[in-house]
């Protein structure tokens, strides 16, 4: 199973390094990783998807808890979150099969943020089942080229689970 792990670390320099050396010496592989500033200056969110069953996610939790510049551990995996990718896909779009393409990206409400005569770039925000359904659409067209954020995740204050709410909504 995939973890999603919030953490939170005073922004020094060598504390990614420290975090990614404590993974890699446990065989860990870190799938997705976003870093940067979090609410409080001199405080950095480390936004990570880890794969792992429970007793795995705690043993990481505590190894990380003991690095010196760690200072919260969150597993939001099962936690209700926002959770958002951002990517740029460029996409072969010909004068023949552009409109399409075009169409295609305003029914995921993505946004085309360069065009050429061969190739469309397209900028793509949402979680990241959004980005798998996009990409399979646009592969017949031929991916040129994909970068990609790792995941960022927020808890939801509200505590309301939206996937549970999708869920209903696909039984009604």
């Amino acid at each position: 199973m995939k973890h999603t792990l919030s953490v939170l670390v005073e922004d020094e320099a060598g504390v990614l390094s420290r975090i990614a050396g404590l993974f890699a010496r446990r065989g860990f592989n870190i799938e997705s990783l976003a870093v940067g500033p979090a609410e409080q200056v001199g405080i950095s969110r480390i936004t990570m998807v880890v794969p792992g069953d429970d007793r795995i996610i705690e043993q990481l939790t505590k190894q990380l808890y003991k690095l010196i510049n760690v200072l919260k551990v969150q597993d939001v995996t099962q936690v209700p979150c926002v959770e958002r990718e951002l990517m740029l896909i460029k996409v072969n779009a010909s004068s023949s099969n552009r409109a399409e393409v075009i169409e295609l990206a305003q029914v995921f409400r993505a946004r085309i943020v360069d065009i050429s005569e061969e190739t469309l770039t397209i900028e793509v925000v949402g979680d990241p089942g959004k980005m798998v359904a996009i990409i399979q659409m646009l592969n017949k067209f031929g991916i040129k080229e994909i970068a990609r954020t790792g995941k960022l995740a927020l808890v939801r204050e509200s505590g309301v689970n939206t996937e549970y709410l999708k869920s209903l909504e696909a039984k009604v």
